[in-house]
């Protein structure tokens, strides 16, 4: 049998059924890989040993007992450390909320809760989503698995991390400017920003409320399809990995004009396209508005909003945020009311634009990021790494967008490219996934890292 740690949460939910493994075991093993990589790795902020075996154990008994809550039961996960798990610790990475405990689940946990599913701890983040990576916080910022110069991606960083490290095989993340897909990116894995408000950000600690989505992180479509079903209180997609005849918009500008993608990302993307079509799909050419259009409108939206959140805060303690939250914060305070409400408008347009795109194309291809990851402590790169992407548009037009890996650098750097679908049509999206991931073998690459 393959590794634990490397069993997807789909192939362990199998495994139970058939008496092969069970969730106890399955914990304590993982709990053990995270006494041995996370201080290498730095992806948890905080790890409930008690509390996941003590729901192992119970999922365990519940299995032997015939008393089944379905796929994900005994299923582990990890958190992203601004989402709500009562019990523990919710800190956002900052000294602000250093002894903050959640006094109940966020509504995505208390979902996963019902369906069985058992959190292993709270994992790390770029300071409340914002402000990072930082080396001037209470917790070191979360590592590459793939090279620990390399950043992970954020500012869902321990979710990408955690996940291609084999240390859970799915976590939760957010998304505001791509921060579940740039991780999921970075680190080789899957992530899926679901369509606007379809998953609740209730008991999410925001950092603006037009743009912020909740969505999973994993090794396999399976895994992200089951997650979102369960999150939104809904059966998961049913996977279909058959695209023959899909109609695929390659938007090709962004990366070769736009903004220019290194040769090894440019050359992935479109051996990505060739793969799709070699699957059946057809592949062409689409136009969508420029990207300089999105940051701006984003930016206009996001930092004001950001501001109303930490504003007070900032002015009473601004020592205690990190310098890099410190200066990306602050510059929502000189956003006027009329600048932001323009915004608002101008990313209607952009939307409309978008949405007519669809009427011609069932999904998109697209870059995720246009390099591969940075190293870590290079500052100057890491500012790059979050202007040079294509991940804004869709936290503004509200379509589901997902980071799938294909390819690896020169230098064993994961790559990265993105699906987008119609409004409410993961199950597209999904499918796309699916047929890629049946059709090539970066899914089951792993970064050079073990226990030892």
């Amino acid at each position: 049998m393959t590794d634990i740690c490397w069993l997807s949460a789909a192939d362990l939910a199998a495994a139970y059924r058939r008496r092969e493994l069970s969730p106890v075991t399955v914990v304590e093993h993982l709990l053990a890989r995270i006494r041995a990589l996370n201080p290498t790795l730095n992806v948890f902020i905080h790890v409930d040993e008690e509390g996941a075996l003590r729901q192992a154990r119970q999922a365990e008994a519940d299995l032997a007992a015939g008393r089944d809550l379905g796929s994900l039961h005994g299923i582990p996960y990890g958190v992203k450390d601004i989402i709500d798990v009562k019990g523990l610790p919710t800190t956002c990475h900052s000294a602000v909320l250093k002894d903050n405990v959640a006094t109940r689940d966020a509504v995505v946990v208390d979902r996963l809760r019902k369906a069985g599913a058992i959190p292993l701890g709270k994992i790390s983040t770029h300071e409340f989503a914002i402000g990072g990576p930082s080396f001037d916080l209470p917790f070191p910022p979360a590592r590459n698995p793939w090279n620990l110069d390399h950043h992970p991606g954020g500012s869902s960083s321990g979710s990408g991390a955690g996940v291609a490290a084999g240390l859970f095989p799915v976590a939760l993340g957010t998304d505001t400017g791509g921060s579940v897909r740039n991780p999921a990116g970075a680190c080789g894995v899957m992530g899926l920003k679901a369509s606007y408000d379809k998953v609740s950000r209730d008991g999410v600690f925001p950092l603006s409320w037009t743009l912020d989505y909740v969505g999973p992180l994993a090794r396999k479509a399976e895994d992200v399809a089951l997650f979102l079903g369960a999150m939104t209180g809904s059966p998961p997609p049913a996977l279909n990995p058959d695209i023959r005849g899909l109609r695929v918009g390659f938007v090709r500008h962004y990366h070769e004009k736009e903004i220019p993608a290194g040769p090894e990302t440019a050359a992935a993307l479109q051996t990505a396209a060739d793969t799709l079509a070699g699957l059946g799909a057809t592949v062409t050419d689409v136009e969508l508005p420029s990207l300089i259009d999105f940051a701006n409108v984003n930016r206009a939206i996001l930092t004001p909003e950001a501001w109303a959140i930490h504003g007070q805060w900032m002015r009473e303690h601004p020592e205690k945020y990190g310098r890099f939250s410190r200066r990306r914060l602050m510059v929502g305070a000189f956003v006027s009311a009329e600048a932001h409400v323009r915004a608002r408008l101008m990313g209607a347009r952009l939307k409309e634009k978008v949405e007519a795109v669809f009427d011609k194309v069932d999904v998109l291809l697209l870059a995720n990021a246009m390099n591969p990851p940075c190293r870590i402590e290079d500052e100057e790169a890491v500012a790059l790494n979050y202007f040079q992407h294509a991940r804004a548009p869709f936290n503004l037009t509200g379509h589901p967008a997902m980071s799938v890996m294909c390819g690896l650098s020169a230098s064993g750097l994961p790559l990265a490219m993105q699906i987008a679908g119609p409004q409410n049509r993961e199950d597209v999206v999904l499918n796309v996934a699916a047929a890629y991931q049946k059709a090539t073998d970066w899914t089951d690459r792993h970064p050079p890292l073990t226990a030892n």
